[in-house]
């Protein structure tokens, strides 16, 4: 599936899951549960099992007095089919996480149930130690724990600054500790501002072309207490089916009445609109007081960017507000890293509510959102993020400022410049090399996301091993975090990748394609 370019006629056109791979990734989770009850019917039979459950003296395991904690379809998934393959997931690592990382080994003594570990290269016998020690990717960290040095093509990297840290930001970031401590041990309403913060805030609002910026110190609590701040009952938030869990809980937590509508379709969105107008609120047909549209730049685990254009229209036609989440689009997306405004050329004075997050682009930590002064002050009041949440280490706020320094230039260097340059090529490339592989790929050009379908969920193991093996260290994902038939693979590219450390994964990305069939833009096999 070839993403289109912006300014392309053509419209963008997702890869459609064949009927073979559908079929067998049902047939694959039908084995999966049927073997886990057959089993956990064999542990109760001779009283033996990993997870069978023993008898305590605990009041709360008598189940007559006490609910369990846990759904028996959760608790069944968590052990049959989430433990089989839990070492894809959480994995450990020694390093700063930059385009290079050192990824520790762990083991597992009880068929996966928990993983530790391995530590020392002397907790093996010497046959074992003698394959770790001549394969091509062993290291060890500084505490002599055995580890793997992959190529990371995980994490939200995306300008580099974890790779040329020491040169670009850690002169600035160490001097703030001079004057600041690394916590202010309290909320930014009470002793948790101080200068930093506040020059943080005008950065970010001068760097939007917004009035005023409030920061809060974790990402997603930015979502999930701003939105309860905005909307409450009475009004109506209309928010895009593939929007992130925090605005999700964001909205919930509000009181809010929630549509959703069908994923980018500004036309669905308008008939949504047209008809919350028309018909009211629910029972009394009052109207509502006020109508949120909550959208993303770059939708992270689809890779696609929002048609901002389109969905800012429509909202000011019909009078509602809009909430762009920039967690992923702002610094990577854009000429100048200004996110996906910029990109798709809508003035920012058209959204109300610009938030976004620090953890990818600038490597901090933290959230902010912009808006008019008079929407700013009320957040500050009423938002649960600045009322009662510990505010933004201090040190964060000096990383934020350098790196956003760096971006524009003011640092007197165009390595800011050099870094959007290389994360537009290195994505593109990527992208274009995986749909030449004849791969199923989400998303558009540009986008530093690139989601590739595995469908089957016994290939969500099978990939993250095998790149594992071969020093690539992928994130992969399955349900119930995508939906059933939706399993993939996302690769999120660096600035601070080269085309050779890009090149050399392409070759073992396409090696692991055919060995897993999953050229599934060639043949409905894979």
């Amino acid at each position: 599936a070839l993403g289109s370019s912006r300014g392309s006629d053509e419209p963008h056109s997702e890869p459609i899951i064949t009927t073979f791979a559908a079929m067998t990734t049902y047939l694959g989770y039908a084995v999966l549960i049927v073997c886990g009850h057959i089993r956990d019917i064999f542990a109760r039979l001779v009283g033996r099992g990993r997870y069978l459950r023993k008898d305590t003296d605990f009041p709360s395991d008598n189940l007559a007095f006490y609910a369990p904690l846990l759904k028996s379809w959760e608790n069944f998934y968590t052990r049959r089919l989430y433990h089989r393959i839990q070492d894809c997931f959480n994995r450990p690592i020694a390093s700063n996480p930059g385009a290079n990382i050192h990824v520790l080994e762990r083991v597992s003594r009880d068929g996966n149930k928990t993983m530790e570990l391995l530590g020392s290269i002397d907790n093996l016998d010497p046959r074992q130690q003698h394959q770790y020690i001549s394969g091509p990717h062993y290291v060890q960290d500084s505490s002599d724990r055995v580890a793997r040095n992959c190529l990371n093509l995980g994490s939200y990297n995306y300008l580099g600054f974890a790779d040329d840290w020491q040169i670009t930001c850690k002169t600035d970031v160490t001097k703030s500790l001079q004057n600041f401590p690394v916590s202010c041990n309290s909320s930014r309403v009470h002793y948790g501002t101080t200068t930093l913060h506040r020059q943080v805030e005008q950065v970010v609002a001068s760097f939007l072309g917004k009035e005023d910026a409030i920061v809060l110190n974790m990402g997603f609590n930015t979502n999930a207490t701003t939105i309860p701040a905005l909307v409450t009952n009475g009004d109506l938030v209309i928010s895009d089916q593939l929007n992130h869990t925090s605005i999700v809980n964001g909205a919930r937590a509000s009181g809010a009445a929630i549509r959703t509508f069908a994923h980018n379709d500004t036309k669905h969105l308008e008939r949504i609109l047209k008809e919350a107008i028309v018909m009211g609120r629910p029972r009394s047909r009052r109207p509502w007081n006020k109508i949120l549209v909550i959208v993303e730049g770059i939708y992270s685990m689809e890779g696609e960017y929002c048609d901002l254009k389109n969905v800012v229209a429509v909202s000011k036609k019909y009078g509602a507000y809009v909430y762009l989440d920039e967690a992923h689009s702002i610094g990577a997306m854009g000429p100048t890293g200004r996110g996906c405004a910029e990109y798709c050329g809508v003035d920012t004075k058209d959204i109300d509510i610009m938030m976004g997050t620090f953890t990818k682009s600038f490597g901090g930590m933290g959230g902010y959102v912009c808006a008019s002064t008079d929407v700013i002050n009320f957040l500050r009041q009423k938002c649960a993020g600045s009322r009662f949440h510990n505010s933004l280490s201090p040190v964060v706020c000096q990383q934020i400022i350098t790196s956003f320094k760096v971006i524009m230039g003011q640092d007197g260097t165009d390595i800011g410049n050099k870094k959007l340059r290389a994360l537009r090529d290195n994505s593109n490339y990527f992208r274009m090399r995986l749909n030449m592989m004849g791969l199923h790929v989400l998303g558009h050009y540009d986008s530093p996301i690139m989601p590739v379908m595995l469908y089957n969920p016994t290939k969500i193991a099978a990939f993250s091993r095998e790149c594992l093996k071969r020093g690539l260290a992928v994130v992969v994902v399955g349900f119930p975090a995508v939906p059933i038939l939706m399993s993939r693979a996302r690769f999120c590219i660096s600035a601070g990748h080269t085309r050779e450390e890009l090149d050399r994964a392409l070759e073992e990305i396409d090696e692991i394609a055919e060995l897993l069939k999953l050229r599934y833009a060639r043949s409905s096999f894979g």
